[in-house]
Parts: C-alpha cells; sequence; structure tokens
C-alpha cells in the first residue's frame, strides 16, 4: 500500500518532468508585487496630502498619487503583467463624484531617462474598469529601486481608487523573448498643443543588440469635447535623426462595445451616445495599446536624437478652447 508521502512523491515527479522525458516543466509560481492598494486619485489644492498613505503620496494636487518598490532582479525570461482596476467614488447611493471619462496612466520613472508609460487607460463615465496589460517591454526597467506614478487628469475630490499590482510570470515553455534593455524616449510634461507641436529627446543605443522596437501612444483631446482633435484625428509624425521613420493617425471605432461599461454617458436627441463615438487613438473605459515599430535600422549604437510631432493640430478659438495630444514612447531592445 502507498503512503501519503508516498503519494505526494510520485505527484511531485508527475508535476515536475524532466526535459529528456520530452515533458514539460512546471514554471514557479507567479510573483505578485502589489503597487497601488485602494489609493485615493483626487484634486485638492488646498490640502493635496489629504489622502496619502503609508505607501502612496500625492504629487499635482492630488491627481498624482506616486509610491516605491524596490524589485529583485529577473530570473530568467520573465512576462510582467499590469493589473489595475480604477473605481469610481460614490457621492451618494444614486451618483458618484467623478462622472466623466478621464484621461489616466501608470508610469515608471528611472533616473537618467524619460519616464516610461507603462500603461495608458481612459475611466469610463462614472464606472469601474479593470485591466490586464502586457508590460514585459519594460521588463529590463523593473529591477532594483522603481517609482512609481499613477495619474488621472480629475479636477475634483476625492475622484477615483486606484489598485495595481505586477504580476512576475517565469516563462519555461519558450513564449517570451526576454528583452536585455529598455529606455524611456518622451513622456512630455505637457501636451502637444498647436503653441508646441513637437517634442524630442536624445537617448543612447548600447551595442550588441540585434533588434529594437519603439512603442508609441498617443491619444488626440480637445478642452470642449468636441471636433478636433478628439473627433477629427491628425498625422503623428516620428523621426530619428530628422529622417522620418513612422506616421500614423491613432483612431478607434470600436467604442460602442464598451458602453456598459460607462452607466453615466449621455444620450443624445438623435439617440445617440456619447461613449459610441470614433476617437483618436482612444475609448472611454479602455487602454490604449502602444503603436510598434521596428527600428532596429535606424537605431544603431551611439546617440540618436527622436522627435516627435502631430500636423495642423486645432489652435485655440475665441473662447480659448483647443485641441492637444498626450503621447509617450519607450523602446526596447533584444540581443
Amino acid at each position: 500500500m502507498k503512503t501519503r508521502g508516498m503519494m505526494a512523491a510520485a505527484l511531485l515527479v508527475v508535476a515536475v518532468a524532466t526535459i529528456g522525458c520530452g515533458e514539460r516543466v512546471v514554471a514557479p509560481p507567479a510573483r505578485v508585487v502589489p503597487l497601488y492598494e485602494n489609493v485615493t486619485v483626487h484634486f485638492t489644492p488646498a490640502d493635496s496630502t489629504k489622502y496619502d498613505t503609508p505607501v502612496a503620496s500625492a504629487r499635482d494636487n492630488g491627481r498624482i498619487m506616486a509610491t516605491y518598490r524596490e524589485l529583485p532582479p529577473l530570473q530568467g525570461p520573465t512576462r510582467v503583467t499590469l493589473r489595475l482596476a480604477v473605481r469610481p467614488i460614490r457621492a451618494d447611493i444614486r451618483s458618484v463624484v467623478d462622472r466623466w471619462d478621464r484621461a489616466g496612466s501608470v508610469r515608471l520613472v528611472k533616473p537618467g531617462m524619460a519616464p516610461v508609460e507603462l500603461c495608458r487607460f481612459m475611466t469610463a463615465y462614472g464606472g469601474p474598469i479593470t485591466h490586464e496589460v502586457d508590460i514585459t517591454r519594460a521588463a529590463p526597467l523593473l529591477q532594483g529601486h522603481c517609482a512609481f506614478e499613477v495619474f488621472i487628469d480629475t479636477w475634483v475630490s476625492p475622484a477615483w481608487t486606484v489598485d495595481a499590482s505586477l504580476v512576475f510570470t517565469t516563462a519555461t515553455d519558450g513564449s517570451v523573448t526576454a528583452p536585455t534593455w529598455a529606455a524611456g524616449v518622451l513622456l512630455p510634461p505637457g501636451n502637444l498643443t498647436a503653441k508646441a507641436p513637437v517634442a524630442g529627446k536624445t537617448i543612447t543605443v548600447p551595442a550588441g543588440l540585434r533588434r529594437l522596437e519603439l512603442a508609441a501612444i498617443s491619444t488626440g483631446h480637445c478642452t470642449d469635447g468636441t471636433d478636433a482633435d478628439e473627433f477629427i484625428t491628425k498625422d503623428n509624425v516620428i523621426t530619428i535623426d530628422g529622417r522620418e521613420v513612422l506616421r500614423w493617425r491613432p483612431w478607434r471605432d470600436d467604442c460602442e462595445k464598451l458602453r456598459p461599461l460607462n452607466p453615466y454617458c449621455a444620450r443624445w436627441s438623435d439617440g445617440s451616445w456619447s461613449c459610441d463615438y470614433e476617437r483618436s487613438g482612444w475609448c472611454p473605459g479602455d487602454v490604449s495599446p502602444p503603436n510598434i515599430v521596428d527600428l532596429t535600422p535606424w537605431l544603431t549604437p551611439g546617440p540618436h536624437e527622436v522627435a516627435w510631432r502631430v500636423e495642423d493640430i486645432r489652435p485655440a478659438n475665441a473662447e480659448g478652447n483647443f485641441g492637444y495630444w498626450r503621447v509617450s514612447a519607450m523602446v526596447t531592445g533584444w540581443r
């Protein structure tokens, strides 16, 4: 008769199979690192520290909550996932404090480079959202001392609560080709506007990389919620050392499917819902994934000037309303 110990040993042998027998090696369990737990994002100029916690502190009057983590070195090819949950704060039983769609992001801040936007998201019209985003291309930076920021472009207080965590999963099946280098390229502190339509940065590429990719996130907006640049997209152009390497018009035409996430969305007299409208690279309640482009031929070892411009941005009108673009870019390399 087999004892429990013998049965457990037998199960272990089956679970952790040998490569020589052609069986799969079971990967170690995923490692979860919480970044934010029920942290409040708000706009409180009179007391921006009102919703600070022992591990998260306010910036920009509470619209940014910052935190820090010490992350161990990665062990082997690793897939990294960002888990994100954003919830509106209730004003009363029938309404929430911030019922509008707001731009948001989770950022990694490292010395000597532009901040890396790990995820660009838009809140729903007063509804909760949850997302899981593959951020493996930033894996080389997610080691050692890491500063993080979560930003929501709100103008009320308190507005939203945020939960966010990193999930590190070692891949033993060859499904992950681990990047060996990454760097933030562009995340302008302000938006691109008709007065300042260009952002630029010099980066230095190390030797020994066989492939380099740029991940660019761009979304168009306007201050009055009508016309350009939110509902009429514009050319985004990226240049390397003055040569154009990418031109595209960010656009989303599938926003209607997200209507259930937008409980406070307006329905107009023609029967349309505002959350359904096509937009310049974003939908209320969803993330805006990056545009990935192979720049290996242009990013040779050494320094390079990377520039981003948006053409024909709507200038300010008599009422002071205008179009603007939120842009960010990072580069990832593989040996």
